[in-house]
C-alpha cells in the first residue's frame, strides 16, 4: 500500500553516535532535522514510545512519522478512494485529473456529480461498477446531509456503520478514510492484506486457520491502543522495506 501523502515518512541516517535505545535515537533525530511545534512533538514521541512497548513491533520503527492530519470535503475524498481502488498510483492520478476536468478542474459539489452521466464518468476510464458506486455515494451523503462536521463528531464505529450502507463501499474503505482523512490515531485495519503479511511475519503466526489468525491480530493490536493507525503504517513501511534481522 501507498501510504497516503500527509504522513510524511522521515529519512533516517545513521549518524555514528552510539545510542542506549532506539528510543533515544529517534528522539535525537527529530530534535536535529525539525522544527516543529512543541504539541506535535510530543504526539510523535507519545505514540513512538507507547507501541514500542511491544518489544517485536519496536524492531520495525525505525524512523518516526508526521502526526495524521484531518482533511476537508470528505464525501469527495471517500468518492475519490473508491475510483482510485485496485488502479496503480500512476493511473489513479490520471482519472482523477480527469474527473476533475469534467468540472473545470474545480471540485465538485455532490450535485453535480450526481447529475453526471454515467457514460460521462466511463469516458474517464471508470468501469460500470465505479460509475455506479460513485453516484451511490453522492446520492447517499446528499439524503444523509453528510458532512465533515458531522462525521468529525462521530466514532470511529459510527462512522464505519453509517458510510458501509453505501452499496460499493467498504469496511476497509471507510477505515482508511478515519485514518487518513479524518486523522483518527486508533484505527486496526484487520482486513488490509499488507498488515496481515507484516504481522505474520514479524510475529510469526500461522495463517492458515482464518478465524484464529483474526483473533491472534485482533489481540496483538489491541497493546497498540490508542495508537494502532500509527501501528499500521509502520507494518505498511516495513512491509515495503527489507526484513529487520535479530
Amino acid at each position: 500500500m501507498n501510504i497516503d501523502s500527509n504522513v510524511q515518512v522521515c529519512d533516517a541516517r545513521d549518524d555514528g553516535i552510539k545510542y542506549k535505545s532506539r528510543y533515544q535515537k529517534i528522539l535525537h533525530y527529530i530534535l536535529r532535522n525539525f522544527t516543529i511545534n512543541k504539541n506535535v512533538y510530543f504526539v510523535i514521541m507519545e505514540h513512538i514510545a507507547h507501541l514500542q512497548k511491544d518489544k517485536k513491533l519496536a524492531k520495525i520503527i525505525v524512523e518516526p512519522v508526521n502526526e495524521l492530519r484531518t482533511h476537508k470535503n470528505i464525501p469527495l475524498t471517500l468518492i475519490g478512494s473508491i475510483m482510485s481502488q485496485q488502479l496503480s498510483t500512476k493511473v489513479a492520478k490520471v482519472i482523477h485529473k480527469r474527473f476533475l476536468a469534467l468540472y473545470n478542474d474545480k471540485e465538485p459539489t455532490l450535485k453535480q456529480i450526481l447529475d453526471t452521466p454515467l457514460a460521462t464518468l466511463r469516458s474517464i476510464g471508470l468501469s460500470n461498477a465505479k460509475t455506479t458506486y460513485v453516484h451511490n455515494v453522492a446520492k447517499f451523503c446528499i439524503e444523509h446531509d453528510i458532512t465533515d462536521k458531522k462525521l468529525s463528531a462521530m466514532t470511529n464505529e459510527e462512522v464505519i456503520e453509517l458510510l458501509t450502507q453505501i452499496k460499493g463501499v467498504g469496511r476497509w474503505t471507510v477505515e482508511m478514510l478515519l485514518m487518513f482523512t479524518l486523522g483518527r490515531e486508533d484505527v486496526f485495519a484487520i482486513d488490509d492484506w499488507g498488515i496481515q503479511q507484516s504481522m505474520i511475519k514479524l510475529y510469526k503466526l500461522d495463517a492458515l486457520e482464518k478465524k484464529e489468525l483474526r483473533e491472534k491480530l485482533t489481540k496483538i493490536s489491541l497493546k497498540w491502543s490508542p495508537y494502532r493507525t500509527y501501528a499500521c503504517i509502520y507494518l505498511w513501511k516495513w512491509k515495503d522495506n527489507a526484513p529487520i534481522t535479530k
